[in-house]
């Protein structure tokens, strides 16, 4: 059984498996690296941190999905 940690993202508490990094989270939440903005307890996580930031229990994230459009 996988551990789990509970986060809060953009404003919906969830449960997570533990252990994740940033990069990991993404994956975990379908999401594109390439394209989405991270604020990780109120402040902005450049992405040359993602690989180094690890998620702890009781984060709250707020992620912003960029959508291009014409």
């Amino acid at each position: 059984m996988t551990a789990k940690i509970r986060v809060v993202i953009n404003g919906d508490t969830r449960e997570i498996p533990a252990g994740l990094g940033i990069t990991g989270l993404l994956a975990h939440l379908g999401l594109p690296q390439d394209r989405v903005a991270i604020e990780r307890n109120r402040v902005i996580l450049p992405r040359l941190l993602w690989a180094a930031t690890t998620v702890e229990a009781g984060d709250c994230f707020e992620i912003v999905h960029m959508v291009g459009g014409g």
